[in-house]
């Protein structure tokens, strides 16, 4: 009996979600201005679920059959996407009014996608991480498509959609091929069996399938078609989602479903993969963004240099990487949110001021705006003493640490090209007059949101340590 109640009590953050979801659908059903309150209701069971997550990080578990873990860096988890999501619902309370598309449907979707997400990244089975992905992905198709009156929305809907069903057969493939050499899809038993299993040419395919699967989701070269117009035709505050927690959830679940492999060096077998994609994501996204002129575009090739960084962690294949790749998340998840905030904040009704010519003048004529702009410019391009630099640090360090010093090298190369297009919008911003006049609809909640990712960057940035230590100690 103790027993259950206290897996009830660390599963609490899940269960809270999921009530949340259950009661937003009964708002939304009967009442006719749901959408007035879900926000600040969905803002609600975020903060709760979210730090409830940080209150219970001791709280090791194994639930559900041994198919769920709960506590440590699982919780850790947890939190960069609660949080993420929570700053997202600011964000849209009075861009989607703007973005005419007013729907009590959209929090209630948003819950649900950040369910996925803490399913996967507490996943101690194959199939719950499927389950996980699909609950994330089929909600994320339609927050895309949010406003069908937009053929840019459909248009993006439609795409990630197709590109999601094609991703998810590489993964199902892969867990069935990991399934039929390993006679199991729990992580322990495969990990046990792991010896025995290496020199077994089906097994690795399986697990080769698996991460190209999940490199879609991350959007890595060559998986990352679809990110460009997704990005471009989504909302704006549901493309920061995207880029931030969805790719937070993705590699959670790598490190999760591999976590044991990859912190034994077992996994150095496919090393030069990770390597390779990972070179490939960091130039082809920087190189690709310079080229840019629509703001929403530079950042999703943005998200595709930073997916490279990110998997040199992997590459890495030791503890060190793991806790940078996670440090890296939580930082780049706040400065990415605070971005895509800010041209939320200044985005037209019809889709307007998204080209960087627009935002020429800024700092004459947002002065606030235009600073906070630059600070999480200056973070992406991993500027000291911002966030965005200590979490490529971590991970340069991991890869030297790993004997692939190349491949840290390789990455201050394509952070030095990255510089150019961050620090191309500071000069618009403060360097250049405007040629029109362009009117920003006030949204002190967008504000708010945009003021907490530029507080987190900062906080991150002066002390890094306080989180990383944090992250090493639960690993």
């Amino acid at each position: 009996m103790y027993n259950n109640i206290q897996e009830f009590y660390n599963t609490l953050p899940l269960v809270i979600v999921a009530v949340g979801i259950l009661i937003s659908t009964v708002i939304e059903m009967y009442s006719t201005k749901s959408e007035n309150f879900l926000s600040w209701f969905s803002i609600l069971v975020f903060l709760t679920s979210g730090f409830y997550s940080l209150f219970t990080l001791d709280s090791r578990s194994v639930v559900l059959q041994n198919m769920l873990a709960t506590g440590g860096y699982v919780n850790i988890f947890y939190f960069i996407f609660i949080l993420s999501a929570a700053i997202v619902c600011f964000l849209s309370i009075d861009y989607l009014k703007k973005y005419d598309a007013y729907f009590g449907e959209y929090y209630i979707l948003m819950q649900t996608s950040v369910l996925g997400m803490m399913l996967m990244a507490g996943a101690k089975d194959l199939f719950m991480i499927f389950l996980g992905l699909e609950v994330m992905s089929v909600s994320f198709y339609v927050l895309a498509g949010i406003n069908r009156k937009r053929l840019t929305a459909t248009e993006s809907a439609l795409k990630y959609f197709l590109l999601g069903a094609f991703a998810t057969g590489f993964i199902v493939y892969g867990i069935a091929l990991i399934y039929g050499t390993a006679q199991s899809t729990s992580f322990e038993i495969i990990t046990t069996k792991f010896s025995e299993l290496s020199g077994n040419l089906l097994f690795l395919t399986g697990v080769l399938l698996f991460l190209i699967g999940f490199s879609f989701k991350i959007a890595a070269f060559p998986f990352h078609m679809w990110v460009p117009d997704v990005y471009q035709g989504a909302p704006s505050t549901v493309a920061g989602l995207f880029s931030t927690a969805g790719k937070a959830a993705a590699f959670s679940a790598i490190i999760v479903s591999l976590f044991v492999l990859f912190t034994s060096g077992a996994m150095k077998i496919i090393t030069p993969y990770l390597s390779v994609i990972s070179v490939l994501s960091m130039f082809f996204g920087s190189i690709v963004a310079i080229a840019q002129t629509n703001i929403k575009r530079m950042l999703a090739y943005s998200s595709i240099s930073h997916a490279g960084y990110l998997i040199i962690g992997l590459a890495a294949s030791n503890s060190e990487g793991i806790a940078g790749i996670i440090f890296y998340l939580a930082a780049y998840s706040f400065m990415n949110l605070g971005a895509f905030g800010i041209v939320s904040i200044i985005e037209g009704k019809e889709e307007t001021n998204l080209e960087l010519n627009s935002y020429r003048g800024l700092g004459t004529r947002q002065p606030l705006l235009a600073a906070l702009l630059s600070l999480f410019m200056f973070s992406l391009a991993g500027i000291p003493p911002f966030a965005g630099f200590f979490g490529k640090y971590y991970i340069f360090i991991a890869a030297i640490e790993a004997k692939l010093t190349w491949l840290a090298i390789l990455g201050v190369m394509s952070s030095v090209i990255s510089v150019y297009f961050y620090l191309r919008l500071v000069v618009l911003m403060y360097f250049y007059d405007s040629s029109d006049n362009i009117e920003i609809q006030k949204s002190n909640a967008g504000l708010l949101a945009v003021f907490i990712s530029a507080i987190l960057v900062v906080l991150l940035g002066v002390m890094p340590d306080s989180l990383l230590s944090l992250i090493i100690s639960y690993l």
